[in-house]
């Protein structure tokens, strides 16, 4: 595909503007010709300038206006002028009606052909702007939900006198298997794309009397997600289908069910852990979105501080001892841990990872499943690998005493072992252990470094800017955590743009507190010890909290006070006091 034409391209122009290299345009253009797409497509795709740049390059490249349709509301009759069908099918939303005239927005310009179509169809003067897809997206989903087509599709087909109940009929039992209607299908494959498209990671569906409640979890946070008109009558069918696809019975409706299904879409595969719990309304589904290509696989790529990543590389290169990663669920651990294991994965150590579940394949570990109901725990498949000659021994989460005792002993002959807790700090998995009745001793002498972790929403670069209204005791604390002068504190936040769904917010970053075990922190660590004199003592060393942390982050412009504020509040006696 040649992108010399007549008149310039998209890239073209935003080379002009400023907005991308002449470098940036040639892989462009190798894009565009390999995978025979739009040039501003592949601009978006690699993302060297935002979508809404981009759109707006070829809104001025087609003689339209740009429009940012977020907030748009139009009136009943506006919506009413297009037929839902026609707003799917050709990916458009009404702005407007004044007269005759019909303002509609569309995220690719008409050929002359479909435009003189769609005026004879809907019988109108048609005047065309332009907006981004994902500003499209958000604002058909807003108005008539997800699925909306496939579900009027399904409610056209039924008579009126059952229009009030539950679809029970498509789904059918035969010989050869159930069948499930094609329209139910479509539903639900839409329903865990839109969740791939948002790179949520939860899929939380829960029936109410009268409604049906789709919620995503996205940077960690519940987003609802609008539900189109008549969800509630084929919600059965619906949690029919999900349990099918993960190999669940279909018949019991009054037990908890887990299951998974494997899918793969766009060229990526997901792995979804299922689980169905039965409520007074029905069954809730929850489905947790595991990503095999979505973990950091580069200790650098983590988002460590310099010096921690260098002290995390230097560990991973042990030979024995015991590195414990600890917060709570959805903080990013397991990430963290198989980062390390790639990281490690040559073939002069052997790795071993006992998990529930396997979350993720690893290409060169041994990878064990533990099952409870037959006797396989974390405690005794941990006597059975170290007769397997392990150097590296991941244990996904210590749960009890005897679990933590064989581990500790494990990194004191002469294994690397990495392994998950559930506590709010680095230092508090002293005190826990402690708590496990394990010896002071064999946790001073096996103890390499304890780490704990969040996961903070970064604040979306497109829409960044400098926060102005710093609470003095916010500025007061930054200057004195970061050692700068109050004037030089700085702090920024997310206005909210269509790259970021007005949220101010895109993507995540990892926060990490290291406590490193010296020789002096072994010596203090003995039955009673107070986690916060060993806080005291550790803060001699370099030891900084989470919060302190944070705060780097907060100054140079990766995460806003607010989304500190969220994450840290309850770390220590000043994390406690709210902000003004």
């Amino acid at each position: 595909m040649e992108s010399t034409t007549s008149r310039p391209d998209t890239g073209d122009l935003l080379v002009k503007q400023g907005h991308i290299t002449e470098k940036q345009l040639e892989l462009v253009r190798r894009r565009q010709e390999r995978l025979q797409l739009a040039q501003h497509r592949a601009v978006v795709d690699l993302n060297f300038a935002s979508e809404e740049l981009v759109y707006q390059a070829l809104a001025e490249l087609n003689h339209l206006s740009f429009v940012d349709i977020s907030n748009s509301a139009p009136a009943k009759n506006v919506l009413e002028a297009v037929p839902v069908k026609m707003i799917f099918h050709y990916r458009m939303f009404p702005l407007s009606l004044e007269n005759d005239l019909l303002t509609l927005a569309l995220s690719e310009p008409l050929q002359p052909l479909e435009q003189g179509n769609l005026r004879l169809q809907l019988g109108k003067r048609l005047k065309i702007v332009l907006t981004t897809p994902s500003c499209l997206h958000a604002v058909i989903k807003k108005h008539f939900g997800l699925g909306a087509a496939t579900i009027q599709k399904l409610r056209e087909g039924r008579s009126k006198d059952d229009a009030s109940q539950e679809i029970l009929f498509d789904v059918k039992s035969t010989d050869e298997g159930t069948i499930v209607d094609p329209s139910i299908i479509d539903f639900v494959d839409q329903l865990l794309s839109e969740a791939m498209r948002l790179q949520a990671t939860d899929i939380h569906i829960e029936p109410y009397f009268s409604t049906v409640r789709l919620r995503y979890r996205i940077d960690g946070i519940m987003q609802t997600v609008p539900a189109p008109d008549g969800l509630r009558q084929l919600y059965g069918s619906i949690v029919s289908r999900l349990k099918i696809m993960a190999g669940l019975n279909i018949a019991e409706k009054r037990l908890p069910h887990d299951g998974h299904i494997a899918m793969k879409t766009n060229g990526e595969e997901y792995d979804l852990r299922v689980s169905v719990i039965p409520t007074k309304h029905g069954e809730a589904v929850c489905l947790r979105i595991l990503g095999r290509q979505n973990l950091f696989l580069d200790v650098n790529q983590l988002g460590m501080e310099a010096e921690h990543e260098a002290l995390f590389e230097e560990m991973i290169r042990l030979p024995q001892g015991l590195i414990l990663l600890t917060g709570p669920t959805g903080s990013g651990k397991t990430t963290t841990l198989y980062a390390a294991l790639t990281h490690a994965n040559d073939e002069s150590r052997k790795i071993l990872t006992i998990e529930d579940p396997v979350e993720y394949q690893l290409e060169g570990a041994t990878q064990i499943q533990v099952r409870d109901d037959i006797g396989l725990t974390f405690s005794s498949a941990i006597r059975s690998i170290l007769r397997h000659d392990p150097d590296i021994i991941l244990v996904g989460e210590i749960r009890d005493a005897e679990t933590a005792e064989i581990a500790i002993r494990a990194a004191q002959t002469g294994h690397l072992v990495f392994a998950t807790l559930h506590t709010n700090d680095s230092i508090s998995a002293v005190t826990r252990l402690l708590e496990m009745k394990i010896d002071s001793f064999l946790i001073g002498s096996s103890l390499v470094c304890s780490i704990a972790q969040r996961l903070a929403r970064r604040i979306c670069r497109h829409c960044l800017v400098e926060d102005t209204e710093i609470p003095e005791t916010i500025r007061q604390e930054m200057a004195r955590t970061l050692g700068i002068p109050l004037t030089e504190v700085k702090a920024f936040k997310g206005t909210g743009c269509i790259e970021c769904n007005k949220n101010g917010y895109r993507g995540r970053v990892a926060l990490y507190e290291f406590f490193v075990v010296n020789d002096a922190l072994a010596d203090a660590i003995n039955p009673g010890v107070k986690a916060g004199h060993l806080r005291e003592l550790a803060s001699e060393y370099g030891w900084r909290s989470l919060r302190d942390e944070a705060w780097a982050k907060v100054q140079t412009g990766i995460i806003s006070i607010e989304e500190q504020q969220r994450l840290t509040r309850r770390i220590n006696g000043v994390a406690m006091k709210s902000v003004p």
